[in-house]
């Protein structure tokens, strides 16, 4: 098991080096654990504050509690968030709702805004081609990202490509789904209802109504989640039709700057 305020520290580190480095910041916030664990990060780097905006890409069909926990924490946390709607329509994965449709959104936003560093949620442990990340990766002026070319990164070391459309930083990857679980806990941070169980079934991935289902659970609490994982043999992400799709279609998404 990590050792919980090492990976805190880790990802406080990341978060302020970026701030320092990069003039015009955003992060992307689904209002999932991961997002929202990251959100959480940043305001306890920053006293208290998120000092950058947060983007939620919209299609208009989230779950409700999606939306709820959006809102009400937007309020409580005192954050600027930029709810960005992306259109629903045939994609190169195969689902409409999701994939480069969301890319095209945040792509037109990241061009009106002139952001340079864009703060994302990913875990190495989530899914294979996440695990080629590293914690600063530049985009091309096409959004692409360059998995076969990426510089080295050594601790202590952050290389920044003059070229880059902008770059994406990622301060969890470093994380597991067990991780996130114990800091919640510890942190006492608020989650979307949707992860405890109802009937028997619960999600441990959050995307729209369309592309996520439930897997069997009777973990109603974040205790009983936390021992569920200890022992589960279920992916993390067996719920998203995303990651269904051959390993070579998730790796054509990543490189067009899918999430």
């Amino acid at each position: 098991m990590s050792d919980i305020r090492e990976l805190e520290e880790r990802s406080l580190y990341v978060i302020r080096e970026a701030n320092a480095k990069f003039k015009n910041l955003a992060a992307l916030w689904s209002t999932g654990k991961d997002s929202t664990v990251l959100v959480a990060l940043a305001r306890k780097a920053f006293f208290g504050r998120v000092p950058f905006p947060l983007i939620h890409i919209d299609n208009g069909i989230d779950f409700p509690e999606t939306y709820e926990l959006r809102e009400r924490l937007g309020k409580e946390w005192n954050l600027d968030v930029l709810a960005i709607p992306s259109i629903i329509a045939d994609d190169i994965s195969g689902i409409r709702c999701c994939g480069a449709n969301k890319t095209d959104a945040l792509k037109k936003l990241l061009d009106e805004r002139g952001f340079d560093g864009l703060f994302v949620s990913i875990r190495r442990d989530e899914h294979g081609i996440r695990g080629k990340e590293r914690y600063f990766s530049p985009r091309d002026e096409e959004f692409r990202w360059d998995y076969k070319n990426q510089a080295p990164e050594i601790w202590d070391f952050i290389s920044q490509e003059e070229k880059a459309s902008h770059t994406r930083i990622h301060p969890l990857l470093h994380w597991t789904e067990l991780d996130m679980w114990l800091y919640i806990r510890e942190e006492n941070i608020p989650v979307n209802p949707l992860y405890y169980s109802r009937n028997g079934q619960r999600y441990r991935s959050l995307g729209c109504t369309k592309c996520t289902v439930g897997v069997e659970s009777n973990a109603s609490s974040v205790d009983e989640i936390i021992e569920e994982l200890q022992t589960t043999k279920t992916s993390e992400r067996a719920g998203r039709m995303q990651d269904k799709e051959q390993e070579h279609v998730m790796q054509r998404l990543r490189a067009l700057g899918y999430m």
